[in-house]
């Protein structure tokens, strides 16, 4: 009956459920009798941070990691050449000055890069246009009605003509187009074909410079998401000399 005893007592081991234990701080030689190899698996070393693309850069922001080395990318210095010296160009009227960079209108000065395009539209007065018009046909009609003399409607035709001319011919309209903001509108008198030609200069300009603008802004995501790229590889290499290195001592006790 002696021996019986450890027998139901094996059965009853053998039948019971397993049950896990947490993991002591203990190193292995301080409990002969634990398995090294039921222990549950340590603690995963840090993961890489996640690559992001330059542009989030200037939005998200950093987040703050609580172990392991923290890496801060810097952007590698762009090389992206100069914008040449433009020689700059001014108006018959003086009105309007332009240089590689700015545009000056009646004084107000305005950056290349806030603008996106200039356009230039003839237009007439169409208030004295209407009243030469028809002050013209009202001096005619009281002419051949005989209610004016020879002399007064002479003069009147002028005058009227006058008037007519002066709004048929107008002015040139300069609009400003700016990036995110309400348009400009100048006046500039002349002849329309000279204008053109300048505001064309005027475009071309922009576009040079917001197409500079572009390139640098796109080495600068570049070297960004390259600097990006280098630490997330850091951050691997660390992560796996940090495994290596729990695995020798694992393997060592």
């Amino acid at each position: 009956m002696a021996a019986a005893a450890p027998t139901r007592a094996t059965a009853a081991t053998r039948t019971a459920p397993p049950t896990w234990t947490r993991t002591t701080t203990l190193p292995a030689h301080a409990d002969p009798m634990k398995d090294v190899e039921n222990q549950l698996p340590a603690e995963s070393a840090p993961a890489a941070p996640e690559e992001i693309s330059g542009a989030s850069l200037l939005t998200t922001a950093p987040v703050e990691s609580t172990s392991g080395p923290v890496y801060q990318p810097t952007a590698a210095p762009v090389a992206v050449a100069e914008l040449p010296e433009l020689p700059p160009l001014h108006s018959d009227d003086g009105r309007v000055q332009l240089t590689g960079t700015t545009l000056t209108v009646r004084g107000q000065q305005f950056l290349l890069r806030e603008l996106e395009r200039v356009e230039i539209t003839p237009v007439k007065w169409i208030l004295w246009y209407l009243l030469g018009g028809l002050g013209l046909a009202t001096v005619m009609i009281a002419f051949l009605e005989n209610w004016l003399r020879t002399g007064p409607a002479m003069l009147g035709m002028a005058l009227t003509a006058l008037l007519l001319a002066y709004g048929h011919r107008g002015t040139n309209r300069l609009r400003l187009h700016r990036l995110g903001r309400e348009a400009l509108n100048f006046a500039l008198p002349g002849e329309t074909l000279p204008w053109q030609r300048f505001t064309a200069e005027v475009n071309r300009r922009i576009f040079r410079v917001h197409d500079h603008a572009a390139r640098v802004d796109a080495a600068l995501l570049a070297a960004a998401d390259e600097a990006t790229q280098q630490a997330a590889r850091e951050a691997q290499a660390a992560a796996e000399t940090s495994g290596e290195s729990n695995n020798n001592s694992l393997t060592a006790n």
